[in-house]
């Protein structure tokens, strides 16, 4: 059963403590990291913890419970408002919490909420996991190439390619991880391979460059500088395309 990490914020001792107790007694699958008595302590404990839930008194000094939000750029845990006065319940779901209890706490309505948070946080690590899988999946149908030097075949991501410079009837296939591999392919070949990656210009007659990978260029230069510490010539035949290329980036 995986914790579903709480934490606990009232003013007033015995109200702490009281849900903590009914917390632990009832249900085994949340695990309180700590309780506190004031908004900015409790801005301190979600930084350091990441608690999943926020059990949250709403009349406490300094700062009223609803103002926690903020304090946060993001709100990356749920909040339950507990309180004695329900005129608040509308500001509590302003803030977009999950739920809102009433002192004293019934134990049915506190198994409904933990029901309710159980829900959301599945909900989340469902959406995070899809997420992580379609990442996943626009890795694996990144477009590549098979490149073979000296007689080891290599599969390389065109994105992790900088730019390969003609060397005659041989290429050198510069990568983003600052190697590069010398092929028996000329340049135009390995253009054909790539085929119609818009990534990539043809800035020169020695010159196959990935466009995302450009860290600067002057208009009156005939020279590119890319990442890798490479500088790649540009072409006066191709000046003017290039110019109206880098202008779109």
């Amino acid at each position: 059963m995986k914790k579903i990490k709480a934490l606990i914020v009232d003013d007033e001792e015995a109200a702490r403590n009281i849900i903590s107790n009914l917390l632990k007694s009832s249900f085994p699958q949340i695990e309180i990291i700590n309780k506190v008595s004031n908004v900015p302590e409790a801005v301190l404990c979600i930084k350091k913890y990441k608690p999943d839930v926020v059990f949250l008194d709403i009349e406490m000094p300094i700062y009223a419970g609803y103002e926690l939000v903020k304090f946060f750029d993001v709100i990356d845990f749920q909040i339950v408002f507990v309180t004695a006065y329900d005129q608040y319940a509308i500001k509590a779901f302003e803030v977009n919490a999950i739920d809102y209890l009433l002192k004293p706490i019934d134990r049915e309505r506190l198994t409904l909420t933990i029901k309710k948070i159980e829900q959301k946080i599945n909900n989340d690590d469902n959406t995070k996991q899809y997420q992580a899988l379609l990442d996943e999946l626009s890795l694996e149908n990144s477009p590549t190439i098979i490149l073979s030097e000296a007689g080891q075949k290599q599969r390389i991501k065109t994105k992790e390619i900088i730019a390969i410079y003609a060397q005659g009837a041989y290429s050198e296939v510069h990568l983003t991880n600052n190697t590069k591999i010398t092929v028996t392919k000329n340049i135009g070949s390995l253009a054909d391979e790539i085929g119609e990656d818009i990534s990539f210009f043809r800035s020169h007659k020695s010159w196959l460059i990935n466009l995302s990978h450009i860290e600067a260029y002057a208009k009156g230069s005939k020279n590119i500088k890319l990442k890798g510490n490479l500088t790649c010539k540009l072409s006066r035949f191709k000046k003017a395309e290039f110019d109206t290329i880098f202008n779109s980036l």
